[in-house]
């Protein structure tokens, strides 16, 4: 069986919050029915649009964004490059105006009301997270797609296979942490550098090397708008911000006036254990915030979990002097095999496996990649990715009114310190003697999954999501 090819960007994309499979997936569906109509040169032909949303994309689609991600995929926008600040405002536009410009040149009508249908108690069995498009052409004809977001901004349909297989052929096809172990003893590599080995299959050294650095330039930029934005979130629920009103408190005064004078700033604080924590957990704020707020992020695997690497990667770079391209691409790199194993094992999808399957997968990627940039050996990188996991094992997934805030932001701050105690244990620790194997931890964190009851995958039917009325502040 061909083996799945996961590249670093599959597992970090550029997007909009606040979802990767309500948000980001959805857009790209819309994005490839367009790209459909305009193949079979039929996007002229269409009347009119129908939008179904199946299982968890509705029953928690609205506070996900999902209605707006479609809506603005079908009008021919891109969430890599589309202005954050004009989200909601073209969204109102196409509401108030009962008109969508289809692939940004044919005018429809179209109601929100009536053609974006959210089927509440319907679910698609092939995956939880299911959109269908409809188009109804002049001509009396239909022309009908269902697509599935699968987590992480992946999109499948039922008839594709849900791997991307044969693309190229790799030097280093890698499955599980086994073989992972085994290709870096066979050669010697490090982790990351045996993933940059396998990134020539796709594209040349320096554009990976970009590629990866526009990921990060993405990061810190979300890092320090997050830091630096106050007021209320979007979505009902009154939540403040909390890392502008932190990221003062924790300064003192400290003047800075870009990213690398506020990097200064934080690095002026000093190394006192409780500064450090309330750095961590500034840094996994802004991002979720900035997330929460419709603006631009890089799953890291999925949006729901953005805020676990940036804070990690940032305490890395902020307190062990790593301002530094090769130290940075070192850190995505490992990452992103340590998240690329649980997606090939088991999931990394919420409404398929809880937010073990997110802020656990995330936490683990954090682990294995701060070990290798502190000079943890491969066995150590494994084990601490390991022991990351392991402590996230059963989380559920149970966002109050469908929003990605509460406790959702929250989860990305205990995350990434507890990526970053995994990376201590494992490098004070023999891997020899570990008890439990990554492989282990991934093949239990899917039957876990599976074993999970539904209310607690994204849903919104259970868990915190119905104990705590809409009207509470957050605690």
């Amino acid at each position: 069986m061909a083996s799945e090819q996961i590249s670093v960007f599959d597992m970090f994309k550029i997007g909009i919050g606040p979802s990767s499979s309500h948000t980001l997936g959805p857009w790209r569906a819309a994005q490839r029915f367009v790209q459909k109509l305009e193949e079979t040169g039929v996007l002229d032909q269409v009347e009119q649009i129908t939008i179904l949303l199946y299982g968890s994309l509705a029953k928690t689609g609205v506070g996900h964004g999902t209605d707006i991600a479609i809506l603005l995929g079908l009008s021919g926008d891109d969430p890599v490059t589309f202005d954050v600040n004009d989200v909601l405002p073209k969204v109102a536009r196409i509401q108030s105006s009962g008109k969508l410009e289809l692939g940004g040149r044919q005018n429809i009508d179209f109601s929100y009301t009536d053609q974006l249908l959210f089927l509440f108690d319907q679910s698609l069995p092939f995956h939880p997270n299911a959109v269908t498009f409809q188009a109804f052409l002049r001509n009396g004809t239909a022309v009908s797609e269902t697509y599935y977001s699968i987590g992480g901004g992946f999109v499948v349909q039922e008839t594709d296979s849900t791997s991307v297989l044969s693309e190229v052929e790799l030097p280093f096809p890698i499955d599980t942490a086994q073989n992972l172990m085994s290709a870096c003893m066979r050669t010697g590599l490090k982790i990351s550098e045996l993933v940059l080995e396998n990134e020539l299959s796709w594209r040349s050294e320096e554009e990976t090397r970009k590629g990866i650095l526009n990921i990060f330039r993405v990061i810190k930029e979300c890092i320090y708008k997050g830091c630096h934005t106050e007021g209320i979130l979007p979505g009902g629920l009154n939540v403040e911000r909390r890392a502008a009103r932190l990221n003062k408190r924790m300064l003192k005064g400290r003047e800075y006036t870009d990213y690398d004078s506020w990097l200064e700033a934080i690095r002026a604080g000093g190394k006192d254990f409780g500064y450090i924590l309330d750095c961590v957990s500034c840094f996994a704020l802004a991002v979720n915030e900035e997330n929460a707020s419709f603006g631009r992020v890089v799953t890291a695997p999925t949006n729901g979990a953005s805020g676990v690497i940036p804070a990690v990667l940032q305490y890395y770079v902020a307190f062990y002097d790593a301002y530094d391209d090769n130290k940075i691409i070192q850190f995505i790199a490992t990452a992103s095999e340590i998240g690329s194993i649980f997606k090939k094992g088991a999931t990394i999808s919420a409404a398929m496996g809880g937010c073990q399957a997110e802020i656990g997968v995330s936490s683990a990627m954090a682990a294995g990649a701060l070990t290798e940039c502190l000079g943890g050996s491969q066995r150590q990188v494994l084990m601490a990715a390991e022991i990351a996991m392991e402590h996230h094992l059963g989380l559920t997934c149970d966002p109050i009114g469908g929003l990605v805030q509460v406790p959702c932001i929250e989860r990305n701050t205990m995350g990434a310190i507890k990526a970053i105690t995994a990376a201590q244990l494992a490098l004070q620790s023999n891997p020899d003697k570990a008890k439990v194997s990554l492989d282990a931890v991934v093949s239990t964190m899917w039957e876990t999954a599976q074993d999970m009851n539904v209310k607690y995958k994204e849903t919104a039917d259970g868990g915190l999501a119905v104990k705590v009325p809409l009207s509470l502040p957050e605690c």
